[in-house]
């Protein structure tokens, strides 16, 4: 397969190391966090090759204008309409209540900049679908990428939450400085 050619090649090349756990064996929700640059795309789709998931991520539409539109579908993207995220989450579900098998690739912290928490979005969809969580990871002190554990939310968010922070506690993006604390709107109150 071409995908897992180019995925050797560049993990031989590459400054970072691909240090993970086995790749998830039924299709997951696959938190992308710290997330804090472009080059985090580039990352998971090596992950993702080199593991062979068949993978789905959310991308802002402005991703899927002109001539960009036809690659990000090809390499799996579905545009969020900011201005209407909760539509994409009843259209995933409904995708994968239809049958659809792939994982879905998250980036709960939103856009590359320091937010106030992260978005729920990808914590609905794993109950809603029944999908696990796999903790995606990309940490700029140890060079290291990868993905983590895989967890089945109990629909207790704190817990859930508190088991999520854990894993990322120590995990700094390519730009730590736009880190955002894995901390839903509902644990703050502001839901």
């Amino acid at each position: 397969m071409v995908t897992r050619f180019l995925s050797r090649v560049y993990w031989a090349c590459s400054r970072w190391t691909l240090v993970t756990e086995p790749g998830p064996t039924r299709p997951t929700v696959l938190l992308g966090a710290p997330h804090t640059s472009n080059w985090d795309f580039v990352l998971m789709l090596g992950i993702a090759w080199r593991l062979g998931i068949d993978i789905r991520w959310l991308g802002k539409k402005s991703l899927f204008a002109g001539w960009r539109g036809p690659l990000m579908h090809r390499l799996g993207g579905i545009p969020v309409d900011r201005a209407d995220p909760g539509r994409v989450v009843a259209e995933v579900v409904a995708r994968i209540h239809a049958g659809e098998v792939f994982s879905l690739v998250v980036t709960p912290d939103g856009t590359r900049g320091a937010n106030a928490h992260w978005k729920s979005g990808f914590y609905r969809i794993a109950r809603e679908t029944g999908m696990p969580v796999t903790l995606g990871y990309v940490d700029r002190t140890t060079m290291t990428t990868g993905l983590g554990p895989t967890l089945e939310l109990t629909g207790d968010v704190p817990a859930d939450m508190d088991a999520i922070r854990a894993f990322y506690a120590d995990k700094a993006g390519l730009r730590p400085q736009y880190r955002t604390e894995p901390r839903l709107a509902s644990e703050l109150g502001d839901a």
